[in-house]
């Protein structure tokens, strides 16, 4: 914030030290103003210090609480479909643990310079198995309400769940590069919980 300048009452405006009199503006009330040149400054210099405020909290917004990202693929589909655009947040996980369910961004164990998106499946420590396109963790059927009714998809498993990684999984399970192909996820690899898709309009809203 920029500071408010300071003139001290007593002092003549029409005899400012270095200031000569075809520098000086005049009010309508018939005061002397600053210089032009001083006021331009002003300007310039207090626009720069908000453009340099608005990077330093985009900056912080980026890192440490949302980032936009863009769906290239249809391995989520229905729920995401390619061309979404979707907000993450960076701020789900530092005081929580990610939940099953949950729509998670993360660092790709294969190639951490990319970025895929899943669902999460299977939590740390527990079983899980695939049979008759169900799923069950620890011999317990889950509901998975997100999926289309009558979805197809292969057996795996059983496999244990090692503590700190995740089990997940992409809504489009016959198109999907996930945990049954290239083993669980690391707690470190994940970014943040996808939360809303921004764009197109006509698809925005809260993810589920």
């Amino acid at each position: 914030m920029a500071e408010q300048d300071i003139y001290e009452d007593h002092m003549d405006k029409k005899t400012v030290p270095g200031i000569t009199p075809h520098e000086r503006t005049i009010g309508a009330n018939g005061e002397t103003g600053e210089p032009a040149e001083r006021k331009k400054g002003y300007f310039f210099s207090e626009m720069l210090e908000s453009i340099a405020i608005a990077i330093i909290l985009a900056v912080i917004i980026r890192v440490f609480l949302f980032q936009p990202f863009f769906i290239p693929s249809g391995s989520m589909e229905p729920t995401l479909t390619e061309g979404d655009r979707i907000i993450v947040s960076k701020m789900n996980y530092r005081l929580s643990e990610p939940q099953r369910a949950d729509v998670i961004v993360f660092k790709y164990p294969v190639d951490p310079r990319k970025d895929f998106i899943k669902r999460v499946i299977g939590l740390p420590g527990e079983t899980l198995l695939i049979r008759d396109s169900k799923i069950f963790i620890d011999g317990k059927l889950i509901e998975q309400p997100f999926l289309p009714p009558g979805l197809k998809y292969g057996d795996f498993g059983p496999v244990s769940i090692p503590e700190g990684e995740y089990f997940v999984m992409g809504d489009n399970r016959n198109n999907s590069d996930d945990s049954r192909g290239w083993g669980t996820l690391p707690r470190e690899n994940i970014i943040g919980e996808a939360v809303l898709i921004y764009w197109p309009v006509n698809r925005s809203g809260l993810l589920h």
